[in-house]
């Protein structure tokens, strides 16, 4: 079963726990036993399993800002400006997660979260969750 979650993000560089959303189209599927894939259909963001910790998220961005900063002589920017947020999502982030399905909950760590990093906002995203039953 093929479902959809959309993300409407505020700021240009933006990360969102999505883990409640995913967790309720598992439910929705009824897939007890299995693995929920998490999808985003866009080139300017990633996802993540991490903690949501203010201080962690700041980190991150602050990071990611770091290895790869806005300003640069990228090619891309004759096109549309943003090639600071494609190689940030091409390079550092994955565009799927992986989260097995027990007893028709995630199983995911302690800590753990589906985050959802915007790149390139404010957008309204869209992300593909898959749930498939073993």
């Amino acid at each position: 079963m093929l479902l959809e979650i959309t993300v409407p993000t505020e700021e240009r560089f933006q990360v969102v726990d999505i883990t409640d959303e995913v967790q309720h189209l598992v439910w929705r599927s009824d897939v007890t036993h299995g693995v929920a894939v998490v999808f985003t259909t866009h080139t300017t963001t990633g996802l993540a399993i991490n903690e949501n910790e203010s201080g962690l998220i700041e980190d991150i961005r602050a990071k990611i800002k770091e290895l790869i900063p806005e300003e640069g002589n990228y090619a891309h920017n004759r096109l549309d400006g943003n090639a600071h947020s494609h190689l940030r999502a091409t390079l550092l982030l994955n565009p799927e997660v992986v989260v097995p399905v027990e007893d028709g909950e995630l199983t995911l760590g302690a800590w753990q979260r589906i985050l959802f990093i915007e790149l390139d906002g404010p957008r309204h995203r869209r992300v593909l969750v898959k749930v498939c039953g073993c």
